[in-house]
């Protein structure tokens, strides 16, 4: 069963609040989320209101540019840069077209000459020309830090809410050097008309530990809960996440 994220107040979705001191509550609560959903809200996570509103600023900056110049900074052999629209197909066997949507991928920024730099998924990112877009970069920079402290706080609670230690997943294979991708998706206005195959984005499960989902007013969201009623909502710019490690069944669209 796919329930629009907008359904609803958001009543039946479960709330962590970061700034709780009592860790042992929270986690039960990210247990109870997952086990009901895969999906929980999260308040008071750090990441202040005008980021969040510079971020948006800057990512509709770089999507009113000309295709040309988009096309400048294409993704590379790690996944980096510009991914034009209907570039991906999440599901092909439903989809007659890609996803009518456009992205820019930011990870991890390691040197060249980083002895990771060779890794697959490491090495530099691909960035706008300064001169087209200043301070572009650095307001990605930033935001891209505090997502990843705020994914790795709420990666604690989960390995409480397992019986693990709290620093479980703080190891250089998994949060200390992570593969963290930072996603700007550009939806373009075509509404999604399924009988025909065409999707805004096609039903996936994504991969990794942890999805922070950050949206605007523009609903859309769907989340796939296979039978079970969930009526997930934009609270504002609370910052929401999705936990797809062990809940690969759950998906969303």
């Amino acid at each position: 069963m796919a329930v629009s994220a907008d359904v609803g107040n958001g009543k039946g979705l479960i709330t962590i609040d970061l700034s709780n001191c009592n860790l042992a509550h929270s986690a039960s609560l990210i247990r109870q989320a997952c086990l009901d959903g895969g999906f929980f809200y999260v308040i008071n996570h750090g990441i202040r209101q005008e980021l969040f509103e510079e971020l948006f600023d800057r990512s509709r900056t770089f999507f009113q540019l000309p295709l040309e110049e988009k096309m400048k900074v294409l993704k590379n052999k790690d996944f980096k840069g510009y991914t034009p629209l209907m570039d991906q197909m999440l599901d092909p066997s439903k989809q007659s077209t890609g996803d009518c949507k456009e992205g820019y991928y930011i990870g991890f920024e390691v040197a060249k000459d980083d002895p990771h730099a060779t890794k697959r998924f490491f090495g530099p990112n691909v960035w706008p020309s300064a001169d087209k877009l200043p301070g572009w970069k650095q307001t990605m920079e930033k935001y891209y830090q505090e997502a990843l402290g705020v994914g790795r706080r709420v990666a604690r609670l989960i390995a409480l809410s397992l019986n693990l230690e709290a620093d479980f997943f703080d190891k250089p294979e998994i949060l200390e050097e992570p593969i963290a991708i930072l996603r700007l998706l550009h939806y373009v206005d075509e509404i999604s008309k399924p009988e025909l195959g065409i999707y805004g984005a096609g039903a996936h499960s994504d991969f990794g530990l942890l999805t922070l989902l950050v949206t605007d007013e523009v609903s859309g969201l769907q989340v796939d809960l296979q039978e079970q009623g969930c009526g997930a909502t934009n609270l504002g710019r609370c910052a929401s996440f999705e936990r797809c490690v062990h809940c690969q069944r759950w998906g969303h669209a």
